[in-house]
């Protein structure tokens, strides 16, 4: 099935530098704001410009990416995978969790709200991208929106949606992207890392470095997904 691209909509006639420019002074301007106002000392500067790394990245992918045109069941079942794929982030990065054991009716298990904290919604400022964050505990499923994160997510996830309506992209780059979530599956293989290793040295450090690799992880993922096939359909030529 041939697939043909539609043309760029009015925004982004506009030359996207001068959008992303706007961006980064804006968020210059944010931290500035944040930094002055809130009595905290910034140790690491890099954590501070991480979460401008998931957006900016993010939001230039968004506005780089054109669409393939396909049919509406194409759509759909592009559609489906790409929301599939942003649940699975969040569920991997801790974003959102269910409680199994009420979803079944387990009275003997405890809602995660109740467990782990005050149920409800609750919300908290933090440095800019980092936060405000906005989160749901509940009985049966908790939620907590990172700003950077969820930026970064849907942008995955709609590089998703456009790879899987081209049929030439390939599904290792859109793999790539579920790494990106690397900081929470440290403690499921620190067993195994840790015997390898023969100690929790290795573990230790990758625990530190979690958002680190996550970040670069991300900016893979996005560039494989926006120029992986190009690149691919340069090298046959």
């Amino acid at each position: 099935m041939a697939l043909s691209y539609t043309g760029r909509t009015e925004a982004r006639q506009i030359p996207t530098t001068w959008w992303l420019a706007a961006l980064c002074w804006f968020e210059l301007l944010a931290v500035a704001a944040y930094l002055h106002a809130a009595p905290v000392r910034v140790d690491e500067l890099r954590y501070v410009i991480y979460p401008f790394v998931w957006i900016n990245v993010g939001i230039a992918a968004l506005c780089w990416t054109e669409r393939p045109t396909a049919d509406r069941r194409v759509e759909l079942v592009a559609g489906v995978v790409a929301v599939a794929y942003f649940f699975v982030l969040a569920f991997l990065a801790g974003l959102l969790s269910v409680n199994v054991g009420a979803l079944v009716g387990d009275g003997h298990v405890r809602a995660a709200g109740h467990a782990g904290g005050p149920a409800g919604w609750q919300f908290a400022l933090g440095a800019p991208g980092w936060g405000p964050r906005v989160g749901y505990a509940g009985t049966v499923v908790s939620a907590t929106v990172v700003p950077y994160r969820v930026v970064g997510y849907l942008a995955l996830s709609y590089l998703v949606y456009v790879a899987t309506l081209d049929a030439a992209r390939t599904a290792l780059s859109g793999a790539l992207g579920l790494v990106t979530c690397v900081g929470c599956t440290v403690p499921l293989v620190g067993g195994l890392a840790a015997g390898a290793a023969g100690g929790t040295g290795v573990v230790s450090a990758l625990r530190v470095l979690s958002v680190d690799v996550s970040t670069a992880v991300f900016v893979v993922a996005v560039g494989a997904l926006m120029y992986g096939p190009k690149t691919v359909a340069w090298l046959q030529q």
